[in-house]
Formats: structure tokens, C-alpha cells, sequence
């Protein structure tokens, strides 16, 4: 089985080639395992399916507004954005921060700035989760590193699973809808497709449980509404 890619992972949204050139360059220095976008509709769908740890987006594409890009994407997701742009404008700035960017760097830039605001970005977003592991019965969940075990025997999760758990266990003990499980994972185009959920859950379930016993025991069904992580 192929081992998971431990680097986090950064989309670059900019419309122009040689700012993601040097971006590319500055943050694989940096460890980071990078992906491009030249427009906002193409930036939104490769948040979906590239599951970014941070995001640099620029505010002046060439089909969306930096900020309307925000402003959807803000509406199914908590990923860090730092706004990478010419504007040095305050009502700009403003107007980007309110709109949930997390930081805003006006170009021209240092790299060396740019990683430094992408390092404190990173620990705010995952300060809550990086604060202690979360266990039920033999399962625990290493957030920061992103590291699931059963009885102490690491349990290998595709990008899916892990972030189907992770949602569960953030909200542990209370049922998460399908609704808003599919937002999270797949975007808020995929709100209907239940039977991802059905597929991927399944796949989880039989990857946690190591009985063949009741095939729920950590995952459990509501009918009709969504799905809770078992307090065991």
C-alpha cells in the first residue's frame, strides 16, 4: 500500500505564471507539496479535490474577484487563506479580512515573509485540534499528524476517510448530517450525492473495526439525518 504524502499541502490561485513559478519554488523550499490554479472557478474545484492545507490567492483574477472566491469558499470551508496582491489599499485589505482571509501580504514580498505568515496562519487554524488527540475505545486520532490508530496499530486512510473521521470526531457524540458531512468533504456542489457518503463510510467502518462483530460499533447511523462518532 502506498505510503500517505506527509508534506501539507499549499494552492496557489494567481493569473499569473511567473508569481506561481516563484511561488512553487519558495514553498517547496518550504516542504510544501504545491498545486496551481489560474482562475477562481478553477482554484474552488481544486480545493475540493486537493484538500490544500493553506491556500495564496490573489485578488485579481481573471473570472472571479479575489474576494467573491473567498466569500464561496468561506461558505463550506475553514482552510487558512492568505491574500497574495498588488492592492495596498485599506479598504482592500479590509475588505478581504472580512470577507475570512486570514492574512493579507501585498506584492512585492520576501519569501522568507511569505513562509513566516503561512507558518502562523497554519498553527491559529490547527491550534485547537493540535492541543490533544482524540480517543474512542482503541481508536485515536493524532490531528497534527494526521495519524489514526486501532489498538495501537496504525489504520491506513485515504484523504476521504481521514476527513469524513476527522469531521466526526470534531464533533464527537453529536450526529453530523449528510448534508453537511458532503459540503466539508466534497463541496457544496456534492450536498445531494448522499451515496458518496454511503460508499465511504462503509469503507471506513470496515477499516476501524477489527471484529466481526457489529460493523457500527464506532460509527453510527441515524436514519435519514447522518452519522455519529460513538463515545466508547
Amino acid at each position: 500500500m502506498t505510503e500517505p504524502d506527509p508534506k501539507p499541502v499549499a494552492l496557489v490561485i494567481d493569473d499569473e505564471i511567473q508569481i506561481r513559478r516563484f511561488l512553487r519554488l519558495a514553498l517547496e523550499n518550504e516542504g510544501y507539496r504545491v498545486y496551481e490554479a489560474g482562475t477562481g472557478q478553477e482554484g474552488l474545484t481544486a480545493v475540493v479535490f486537493r484538500r490544500p492545507d493553506v491556500i495564496i490567492l490573489d485578488l485579481g483574477l481573471p473570472d472571479l474577484e479575489g474576494t467573491e472566491v473567498l466569500k464561496r469558499l468561506r461558505e463550506w470551508s475553514t482552510t487558512p487563506v492568505l491574500v497574495l496582491s498588488v492592492r495596498q489599499e485599506i479598504e482592500q485589505k479590509v475588505m478581504a479580512l472580512d470577507q475570512g482571509a486570514d492574512d493579507y501580504l501585498t506584492k512585492p514580498f520576501h519569501a522568507a515573509e511569505l513562509a513566516a505568515r503561512l507558518r502562523a496562519i497554519r498553527r491559529h487554524s490547527s491550534t485547537e485540534l493540535a492541543e490533544s488527540a482524540y480517543q474512542t475505545g482503541s481508536i485515536q486520532l493524532d490531528f497534527s499528524a494526521r495519524r489514526v490508530t486501532n489498538k495501537g496499530v496504525e489504520v491506513h486512510l485515504t484523504a476521504t476517510e481521514y476527513a469524513l473521521l476527522r469531521i466526526l470526531a470534531k464533533n464527537h457524540g453529536k450526529v453530523v448530517t449528510h448534508r453537511q458531512l458532503l459540503r466539508e468533504v466534497w463541496g457544496p456542489q456534492a450536498e445531494q450525492q448522499s451515496q458518496y457518503l454511503r460508499v465511504y463510510m462503509n469503507h471506513l467502518r470496515k477499516k476501524l473495526e477489527t471484529s466481526s462483530e457489529a460493523s457500527s460499533r464506532f460509527i453510527k447511523t441515524e436514519p435519514g439525518i447522518g452519522y455519529r462518532l460513538e463515545e466508547c
